[in-house]
């Protein structure tokens, strides 16, 4: 077993696919921010495919991160050469490519001072994030900048040493006007609706706390396009390090990915971008309608799967879907509410979004887990959920299922399994969430008090009235009772 560096790409086995590239012929074109699996399977593939054209070799990716504990991984991705295995997990076989566009990762420091150098560097003319829908330091209710926030107050009084990474964008944009160097576009990947107008907000309005010149020079130059991403990615755990070795690679931060990738990209870049689209991206001017329908249809459907998979203590997302009450629960809202919130796109209707999401989450061979995906749920409901259920209230549409979905939600956030058993802490306000729906077991109205979750959702009292039967429903009869007595309703 031969431990993945530069020295083994003339001599994989058989099976997997390398770079046919010169890697030593990449040069640094992006810096990526949060470089975890799924920018390793999506973007990062992306621009391998196109370097397998012989294009885009000007656009190597330099990877990053601001919290301690990514310096692990670049140490893990460091030893290998920076190449990534991928694996991908189709029901007709799996297969492995050796992915090579990234060719660096800057040093993990508390001031960040190595990645605002890399940032202004002339050669970046991208900067990428993936750091997590809750990641951007914005109100989940009225999608406003939080100043407040202890991380935005300590780099709008530290601008030179910031702890977060729009802190450290905004430093290396500083020495980029100052230089003559330009601006970069700033580019997040992440599963928020109007994701590059999030980001752009955030950076704005912090630099607006320090430097308000900057700020203005930030907004008129830099770019900041929308996109929508979707891969399915598992995290990588043992039976990923066992399953790579079966390629005849070993493998320190090997992912495995489903046979579905999709990216659609706002074509708004200030300084230039790689050809993608000659890869299979879709490059548009409008990318609301294709945000919507994923977010909405896939990730929405994923919370419903996850939190009722974790009360009843299904462990994988594939087994939530064989589960004779989860999986018709899920299918039934997102034929009969979320789509009626959706409109179509070219190429793919609301109706076919759906069973294209249902053969994607049945895949057996993506052993993704019920916990990865109801990670962060105080972001993700808000993001995914919330929005769809407002919406379908204020058209008169049905919202039986996203009303009980809430009451799922709750029921989880208690702490406990229906078997008994301890669900850990796995959300940044947990405590929080705890405390709310153990109160709520007796007075349902304390969980829709969340303001910073629910806003306005908290006075609507067809929410309300069904959300209460719903969640009694749960605590008298069980989670499968409630199923029940919705798919059969």
């Amino acid at each position: 077993m031969r431990p993945l560096s530069n020295a083994i790409l003339m001599d994989l086995p058989s099976e997997v696919r390398g770079p046919t590239y010169s890697r030593s012929a990449i040069e640094p074109g992006i810096v990526h921010i949060g470089l975890g699996n799924f920018h390793r399977a999506h973007q990062s593939w992306y621009l391998h495919r196109l370097m397998q054209l012989g294009e885009a070799m000007d656009w190597g990716i330099i990877g990053a991160g601001v919290r301690a504990g990514d310096e692990a991984q670049r140490q893990r991705l460091a030893q290998q050469d920076y190449l990534t295995t991928l694996i991908e997990l189709d029901p007709k076989g799996r297969s492995a490519e050796i992915v090579g566009s990234m060719i660096g990762f800057v040093p993990v420091e508390e001031d960040n001072a190595a990645l605002i150098a890399q940032m202004a560097d002339p050669a970046i003319r991208i900067v990428a994030l993936t750091v997590t829908e809750g990641g951007y330091y914005i109100d989940p209710v009225t999608k406003e900048f939080d100043a407040a926030h202890p991380d935005m107050v300590h780099d709008a009084t530290h601008p030179e040493r910031p702890r977060t990474a729009f802190g450290a964008m905004i430093a290396a944009l500083k020495h980029r006007r100052a230089n003559g160097t330009g601006p970069f576009t700033g580019q997040s990947c992440d599963n928020l609706q109007g994701n590059g107008a999030i980001l752009r907000q955030t950076l704005v309005s912090l630099a607006r706390l320090s430097d308000s010149d900057l700020a203005e020079w930030i907004d008129a130059n830099c770019t900041f396009p929308n996109s929508m991403v979707d891969c399915i990615v598992p995290a990588t755990g043992p039976k990923e390090l066992e399953l790579v070795k079966t390629f005849g690679i070993a493998d320190a931060a090997p992912v495995t990915h489903e046979n579905f990738r999709q990216w659609v990209i706002e074509d708004d870049f200030c300084a230039g971008r790689p050809n993608w689209e000659k890869v299979g991206a879709t490059l548009t001017d409008d990318v609301h309608a294709f945000e919507a329908m994923k977010i909405r249809l896939l990730n929405g459907s994923h919370q419903l799967i996850a939190n009722a998979g974790e009360v009843l203590s299904v462990e994988f997302i594939s087994d939530c879907m064989d589960h004779p009450l989860i999986g018709a629960f899920v299918r039934k809202v997102a034929k009969t509410e979320i789509a009626l919130q959706v409109h179509p796109v070219p190429g793919m209707t609301p109706a076919a979004y759906v069973e294209l999401v249902d053969s994607r989450f049945s895949n057996p061979e993506i052993i993704d887990t019920v916990r990865r995906v109801a990670f962060d749920g105080s972001s993700r409901q808000t993001g995914f959920v919330l929005p769809t259920l407002r919406d379908a209230l204020a058209n008169g549409s049905a919202m039986e299922g996203l009303a009980l979905s809430q009451a799922i939600w709750a029921r989880m956030c208690e702490g406990t399994r229906e078997d008994g058993a301890l669900i850990e802490a796995n959300d940044p306000i947990w405590d929080a969430l705890t405390l709310a729906a153990k109160a709520a077991r007796s007075d349902p109205q304390v969980w829709l008090d969340q303001r910073d979750l629910y806003g306005d959702l908290a006075d609507d009292a067809a929410f309300q009235s069904r959300f209460t039967h719903w969640l009694a429903l749960i605590w008298a009869d069980g989670l499968e009772a409630a199923l029940r007595s919705y798919i059969q309703g």
